[in-house]
Order: structure tokens, then sequence, then C-alpha cells
């Protein structure tokens, strides 16, 4: 029986990323974003030519009627949830200085970036850990893809590093309480990755790259990142709950 595994924002970028690799390693889908589902028809159809099943599961994960809507339609195509994978993230609308960063701002990108995944977690353990009640050998895992941001500070968007910074305690926090279920929660830190959300920054990058920005000197990919979440949700990594693997080719590394 195949397993199951929920992408968050899992129609495009990093989400896409992660969601070729997993159905290559044989997982069903359930795609999560907000646009409709005629928008994204063409990535569900490219997903199901892996020969895995492949559902859209629309919502907004930063409202509470969505998240349930997300379990609801996830539960009845699938019975049960194997791997949740909170990606679903934005930047600020406007990148500006914390000096004179609105509220509004800071309140559209934490309820995205942590509110949502926070308590989509809550539902899905939950579900999870009546899984395991049933059965004690049900195989599940739990998968949040925050930033470097989380630890590297950017002045002009920091409610965005907040947020990540958020998600990271938030690893910690599910790990230590989903302990006791076997149920692992990892963390996937990406550095800069090539996707629409770093396209109006590609000459910057380019240039920093070749100046030394990262010890590899080239852009992550979203594949790069979707390896990473295979190992995990394939149960590679068994004894490593709560731990948080950094994807920028070696860029936060001290160097001299």
């Amino acid at each position: 029986m195949k397993k199951t595994a929920l992408i968050t924002g899992g129609s495009r970028g990093i989400g896409l990323g992660i969601a070729k690799e997993l159905a290559k390693a044989g997982f069903n889908l359930a795609i999560n974003g907000i646009r409709n589902q005629e928008s994204v028809q063409s990535v569900l159809d490219e997903l199901k030519q892996f020969g895995v099943n492949v559902i859209y599961a629309q919502g907004d994960v930063s409202k509470k009627e969505d998240r349930e809507k997300i379990l609801q339609t996830v539960t009845s195509k699938y019975g049960s949830l194997n791997v949740l994978i909170n990606n679903a993230g934005i930047a600020p609308k406007e990148r500006k200085d914390i000096l004179e960063a609105s509220e509004e701002s800071f309140e559209y990108v934490l309820d995205v970036n942590l509110k949502g995944p926070y308590f989509l977690t809550q539902l899905f353990a939950n579900h999870m850990v009546e899984q395991k009640k049933v059965a004690s050998d049900f195989q599940c895992c739990i998968i949040n893809v925050s930033s470097v941001s989380a630890t590297v500070a950017s002045v002009n968007r920091g409610e965005y590093c907040i947020s990540k910074a958020g998600i990271a305690m938030a690893t910690k926090l599910w790990a230590a309480r989903l302990g006791e279920f076997n149920i692992p929660v990892y963390e996937i830190q990406p550095g800069i990755i090539k996707t629409d959300m770093t396209a109006g920054v590609t000459h910057k990058y380019d240039t920093l790259f070749e100046q030394g920005l990262s010890i590899q000197k080239r852009w992550g990919l979203p594949e790069d990142i979707g390896k990473v979440a295979t190992a995990m949700a394939t149960g590679m990594m068994p004894y490593s709950t709560g731990q948080v693997v950094l994807v920028d080719g070696g860029m936060t590394v001290q160097r001299l």
C-alpha cells in the first residue's frame, strides 16, 4: 500500500520540487494551495505521470476553516496521512526596514508562515496519533520547511525572519510532544533556491555566488530540497527527530 503525503504550497517552487521527488519514490500526493484547481491542473497532471494518485486540497493554511477542509479532503480520499510537509510560505508584500515595517505586514506574514503550519500540524498530529493507536506500526512523520532566515538576519524583512525562527521552535516543540508516539518531526532550512519567489533577484545572487556567498557556487534547486524531504519521508533518518538539515550549499558555514 502506497504512503500518502500532503505538501502545502506544493504546486510550484520548493513545494513542487518536493512533490516530484516524493512521487518518484511512490507516494500518493495531496497538493495544497490557494489557487483554484483549474489553475494548477497542469501541475497535478504532470505529477500523475509518475504513476501515483494526486489530489488537490485547496485552502489557505492561515484560516481555521480551510485547515479543517484540507484535513477532510485528505482523509476522505486517502483515509490516513503518512507525511505532512509544511512548506507554504510568503514573503512580505514590500520589503521594508524594521524601523518602518507595518503591523499589517507582520500579521499577514506570520499568519501564513507560522500560525498556519503550527495549527495544521496540530490537526494532522492528532490524526496521526489516532492512526498509531489503531496500528502501532503506522509510519508517519512531519517535515517543516523553514529557511536559513531562521538564524540569518535580514533587517528589510524582519517579519519573514521571525516567522521562520518560530517554525524552528515549532519543530522542536512538536518533536518533543510527539516523541511518545514515535512520530518524528524534522526541519529543512533552505538557502538561496531558484524559484519564482527569487526570480526578481537573479542578478544579485548570481553575482554573490561568484563572490563566494556559499561554498558550493550555485543556486539551490527545488529538487535539492525534495531529495532531503524524501529521505526523511521514507524513514532514512529514524533516530533524528527534532533535527534541522541545512540545504544551503554551505552558505551558513562560518569561514575566515
